[in-house]
């Protein structure tokens, strides 16, 4: 199957946001002065700020299916983990924004009386970039794609911001104003973590990091194969949502050179049927006889 494949099925999951967002951001701007809410005017202007990110995943996507060329040898594909880099980057703006103005209203004491009905609309929204965010986390996890998944928490991000607004909007009629300004803080303070979250995994992976534990997997599925009498050095990295094998295996040094490729074969072949193994580079070597003590 072309590797490419995932990708575009990943572009999906963008438009789908992106269609959403806009959707949404109507509904809610229309909404917000029709019923006088500040907090639906304010749930829709941070869902402009989440169509940049979902069109930054989307090229993100579109770049990384570029073929390898003479200053690309891997090809494009991280190009979508720094699309959710970017959307990470977007999404502590828009969380350090919420809790900024949620404070700041906490402390100016302002009371506002939207019509009950915009909490309606926020819970509406609420549920549909719910499920917004079920459908891309859903796509993200069976293409495993990391610039998806960012898009996804971002869905949810927003699903939670609806929520607060709804609580603010029902506590005005209550007489308990403060309830926005708090439930504003949780959802600031949540966003910031999905974030950063998103920016951790993101930048472990541009600086080649990789799990401990898949690399563990990834080395005895190497010693178990037929031939691979040792492993000196084993090195994987993640490439988008594939991943990049440099591994030095030793065999019987009198075996013949084609005997040792074809070792060197086997090990090529298992490892492009693991985890969306891309590329294998095996170096072999003669293993080298045990030392004899005098």
């Amino acid at each position: 199957m072309d590797i490419y494949d995932d990708i575009r099925k990943g572009e999906r999951g963008a438009w789908v946001s992106i269609t959403a967002y806009l959707v949404l951001t109507a509904f809610k701007l229309i909404s917000g002065y029709f019923f006088a809410s500040s907090a639906l005017l304010a749930d829709g202007f941070n869902n402009l700020t989440d169509i940049v990110a979902s069109v930054a995943v989307l090229i993100g996507l579109r770049i990384s299916q570029k073929p390898p060329d003479s200053d690309h040898a891997y090809g494009h594909l991280r190009a979508e983990t720094i699309a959710a880099l970017v959307a990470s980057f977007i999404m502590a703006m828009v969380g350090i924004q919420v809790i900024i103005s949620a404070v700041r209203s906490l402390i100016e004491g302002q009371h506002t009386e939207p019509d009950i009905l915009s909490a309606g609309v926020a819970l509406i929204s609420a549920i549909a970039m719910g499920g917004v965010y079920a459908y891309n986390r859903k796509l993200a996890k069976q293409i495993n794609n990391q610039a998806l998944m960012a898009a996804a928490k971002d869905n949810l991000s927003d699903a939670m911001v609806s929520v607060g607004a709804a609580v603010g909007i029902v506590g005005a009629q209550f007489g308990l104003p403060w309830l926005d300004g708090v439930a504003a803080v949780l959802v600031g303070l949540l966003i910031c973590k999905t974030a950063w979250e998103i920016f951790r995994d993101s930048t472990h992976s541009l600086t080649d990091g990789f799990d401990e534990k898949e690399l563990s997997d990834l080395r005895g599925t190497i010693a178990r194969i037929q031939g691979v009498e040792g492993i000196k050095d084993l090195k994987a990295r993640v490439h988008g949502n594939h991943v990049l094998v440099d591994v030095v295996i030793e065999v019987d040094p009198q075996l013949s050179v084609i005997d040792s490729h074809h070792i060197s074969d086997r090990v090529e072949e298992r490892m492009r049927k693991t985890r969306n193994v891309m590329h294998v580079h095996v170096h072999v070597e003669p293993k080298s006889a045990e030392p004899v003590n005098s």
